[in-house]
């Protein structure tokens, strides 16, 4: 989520005011390698996902044939998603894609992305094309299932879309459930990451910014996730260590910023891209209307944004 920079600057409580601003800023954004066929996940008949777009479709089977041309599925992971990220620049930023009407789904949206989005497309793309290759998107119906698999693997608490709070809302909970299931390896320790024993607490502490979060069921079984979110502790990288730490950070490794708002483990989410020899960030920001590669370095970026105090890196793995 990115929260403006004038609502907070430290990681102390906020006035009324704050968190009138805080609520408006949450709607917007949930908190939240041999070729091997992904494991099957199971989805609910209630989570089931809506029929693609014609134009979504069309988006995928394009990638599809171009990572396949460019033998994308050769590539280190990490590579693969970083050449694969490219071709989203000026893809439009569209916040709240996920929140739709009725019972949890889920969704296929490549026409517009937020910061988590962009970067759950670009994992589950890139491992199709691994797992798949062109020849799969000659069969619509059985890419299309492909797909949703991929996607709800990494969307999904276990990759089993079961309802609201199954969603991976916290993103230090999303690298924690890929991580179990080999798909991501958390390396922020390694990176000379510390300790952040903030608690995690924002959306039980903020119902009234999910719609959803109106039944106490919910907001129980999120409260559940956010304690061992707390017992579980994270690491992260200090704005002032990025640099240094910045050798060590691959194309395509995943972001995190983290954020000083209280309760909030996760403010914004991208892709590394070394260009010129800088560290830069390609991401889906709010502030630029579409996916772009960041102009100043990563380290930059992080210092410059008030709500915002370091990083937490995750590297996305091609076997497990």
């Amino acid at each position: 989520m990115k929260i403006p920079n004038q609502i907070v600057r430290g990681r102390a409580l906020v006035g009324p005011v704050a968190v009138v601003l805080l609520v408006g800023a949450a709607i917007l954004w949930s908190p939240f390698e041999p070729h091997r066929p992904p494991v099957p996940v199971e989805v609910d008949l209630a989570g089931a996902s809506a029929p693609w777009s014609e134009e979504d479709w069309a988006i995928f089977r394009e990638k599809v044939a171009w990572a396949a041309s460019q033998r994308l599925d050769t590539l280190p992971m990490g590579d693969a998603m970083a050449a694969l990220g490219r071709t989203f620049v000026g893809t439009a930023y569209v916040p709240q894609t996920l929140e739709v009407e009725g019972p949890e789904g889920l969704v296929i949206n490549f026409r517009g992305l937020d910061c988590v989005t962009f970067v759950e497309n670009v994992l589950a793309m890139s491992r199709f094309v691994r797992a798949y290759g062109q020849e799969a998107v000659t069969d619509r119906p059985a890419a299309e299932a492909s797909y949703e698999s991929l996607l709800a693997e990494i969307r999904y608490r276990g990759g089993r879309v079961a309802g609201y709070p199954s969603r991976l809302h916290y993103f230090t909970d999303w690298i924690a459930d890929n991580a179990s299931r080999g798909l991501v390896l958390d390396i922020s320790a390694e990176l000379g990451g510390v300790l952040d024993g903030e608690p995690i607490d924002f959306m039980t502490t903020h119902t009234q910014a999910y719609h959803q979060l109106a039944d106490p069921v919910n907001v129980a079984i999120v409260r559940e996730s956010e304690e061992a979110l707390n017992v579980r502790g994270r690491t992260y990288v200090p704005q002032e260590r990025i640099g240094p730490a910045a050798p060590g950070i691959r194309d395509g490794d995943i972001i995190a910023a983290t954020s000083t708002v209280a309760g909030l483990d996760v403010a914004h989410t991208g892709l590394a891209l070394w260009v010129d020899g800088t560290l830069r960030m390609m991401h889906a920001p709010l502030v630029g209307d579409s996916v772009q590669i960041s102009e100043i370095t990563l380290a930059e970026r992080i210092q410059g944004i008030g709500g915002q105090d370091g990083i937490i890196v995750a590297r996305p793995l091609a076997s497990r």
